[in-house]
């Protein structure tokens, strides 16, 4: 297996490797920090809406509690593994800590694809699904959260499922819920406002303005769309997006609201009349400002990576880039915000929606937004320093910062018994 085949995992794992030298980490601490501390692996059955009973495959993974609650997502995806789950989970420990939130890394998936599933189907694997969960999760413990495949309404029932079982209303036990039980303003537009607050900034220290910038947005999801709106209130221009069908290219801009409305009659933006069609590969070698790749892991590699013609690479998803894609990137000058960083925002107003939700007190938009600035700018801030500082990529700058601030909280903490 080369270099750009290895799994999510050893991926994840190299990042970390890389920060761990820097930082000269012991290496008791380094066997701790590499691999989860805790999974769940459960087969469970569910009735389909024809009478069968077919089972399904779930997992829960923690990688680390120390700074605080497991927090992360769950994954409905036919296609995903128990290594992707361990991986996602690593990544969701370094995204809190960039940050500075104060949560550990958790995540979960279930082996199925949502999209051949009744909504009365989905619902009874959903709740089967947590209640075999349920010995990880709670609100000081393990905190869930949307991720592919997954939204509200499925946090909607993990809640009611939980609370069923508690024998009261727990709100605080997920997070992404819809507003009307407990969710937070500003939540579903979380990581695409986050990661416009820190494309602005890095358009900044790259001395050219947002307005007027040309953008490319591979995954045209909630993430990506949101995503191309904000900017373009920024006054950038959209010129290519893309679904998992293929993309659409227009030099001059395309109209995003002509798009999206495309998107929501067709459930694809290919075939949209005023623009040209391209492949998910080459859209991500269009010349442009803003490259933001929001779609699936492992799309910048060292096989196309010398052919990117972006200034500032975004990474709304997590690990589009591999480590051979990063050193190349870096080599031709080429500024990546690492997922990590460009990615928190969601996981930032999930932790808003928490304390809310534990005490009960709930914030307008203008608050969780004013406050998701803050905290993405201080973050990013603090990642550009940190890379200056010790001459690296911002990728191994945001992983330094993350890395040591899970290692000292470890120190401090002390090995039990």
């Amino acid at each position: 297996m080369t270099m750009e085949q290895e799994s999510a995992l050893a991926s994840a794992q190299r990042q970390f490797d890389i920060a761990a030298d820097i930082l000269q980490l012991e290496p008791g601490l380094r066997r701790i920090l590499r691999v989860p501390q805790r999974e769940l692996t459960v087969t469970f059955p569910v009735k389909m809406d024809d009478g069968r009973i077919e089972t399904f495959v779930g997992y829960r993974v923690h990688h680390n509690i120390t700074r605080g609650p497991a927090k992360g997502g769950i994954r409905y995806h036919p296609n995903v593994t128990i290594d992707d789950v361990r991986a996602f989970s690593m990544l969701m420990t370094w995204k809190c800590a960039t940050v500075n939130i104060p949560y550990g890394g958790a995540k979960g998936a279930v082996v199925v694809d949502p999209r051949q599933l009744s909504m009365g189907e989905l619902e009874r694997l959903t709740r089967r699904y947590t209640s075999e969960i349920s010995i990880l999760i709670s609100p000081d413990r393990d905190i869930p959260a949307p991720d592919i495949g997954t939204n509200p309404q499925v946090m909607a029932w993990i809640m009611d499922t939980y609370s069923m079982h508690s024998g009261h209303t727990v709100p605080a036990v997920v997070t992404g819920k819809p507003i009307e039980i407990g969710g937070s303003y500003g939540r579903r537009e979380a990581t695409a406002r986050g990661l416009s607050y820190v494309l602005r900034e890095a358009a900044e220290a790259l001395s050219f303005p947002i307005a007027g910038a040309r953008i490319v947005i591979q995954g045209f999801g909630n993430v990506g769309a949101t995503c191309a709106r904000l900017l373009e209130e920024m006054g950038a221009t959209i010129i290519a997006v893309s679904d998992s069908k293929g993309g659409i290219y227009r030099r001059n801009g395309l109209p995003l609201a002509a798009v999206v409305a495309h998107k929501q009659r067709t459930g694809t933006v290919t075939d949209f009349p005023e623009a040209d069609r391209v492949t998910n590969a080459e859209l991500l070698e269009l010349p442009c400002d803003i490259l933001v790749p929001a779609a699936v892991q492992m799309q910048i590699t060292a096989r196309n990576a010398d052919r990117i013609r972006a200034r500032i690479v975004g990474e709304a998803a997590n690990a589009p880039t591999t480590p051979e894609a990063d050193a190349i990137l870096y080599d031709r000058g080429i500024f990546v915000i690492p997922d990590i960083l460009a990615g928190a925002g969601g996981v930032t107003v999930s932790y808003f929606e928490w304390v809310q939700g534990l005490q009960e007190f709930f914030w307008t938009e203008r608050e969780v937004n004013a406050q998701l600035e803050r905290v993405m700018v201080g973050a990013f801030n603090q990642v550009l320093r940190t890379a200056h500082e010790r001459r690296v990529h911002m990728r191994t700058a945001a992983y330094l910062l993350a890395v040591n601030r899970v290692a000292d909280a470890t120190r401090i903490r002390g090995i039990y018994p």
